[in-house]
Parts: C-alpha cells; structure tokens; sequence
C-alpha cells in the first residue's frame, strides 16, 4: 500500500504551492482537494467533513476487538 500524505498548500494564481516543505519526486502521484475559501463556517465545516471521512476509513466495521485480557497497561485517568 502506497504512504498516503497530507500537506497544507495554496493556488496563487498560477501554480499549487505546498505551505510545507516537502520533496516530491518525478512522476510522484498526487491527489488534489480544493477546499474554497468562501467564507470561515464553510471552511470548519469541510475540515470536518474531511477529519470524519478519514476516521472513517482509519476505522472500519472490521476493526478488531481489544479484550480485557489483552490490555498490558490500563490507564488509570480512564472513565474518571
């Protein structure tokens, strides 16, 4: 499975810039998410989106069941 990575970047006019340094190669693939800048609530509202639809993926219905017995270190802050 191909590493996945998300990085922060703007149109400015005539090229996608990358907010964050980072080395692309030749012919790396990419996968492009345009999020509008309209206005500041529609902008919270797609990071949502986005942040849930990862969680999503990141957790599916065949995710495993941890028992009891298979916790080595409990947290003690845990339902407090």
């Amino acid at each position: 499975m191909k590493k996945l990575i998300s990085l922060p970047a703007h149109y400015d006019g005539e090229n996608i810039i990358l907010d964050t340094p980072f080395e692309l190669k030749l012919n790396d693939k990419l996968l492009v998410t345009v999020l509008s800048s309209s206005d500041e609530s529609d902008d919270k509202s797609e990071w949502l989106n986005a942040s849930i639809n990862q969680l999503n993926r990141a957790y599916t219905e065949e995710e495993p069941q941890y028992s009891q017995a298979m916790i080595k270190e409990s947290n003690p802050e845990y339902k407090k």
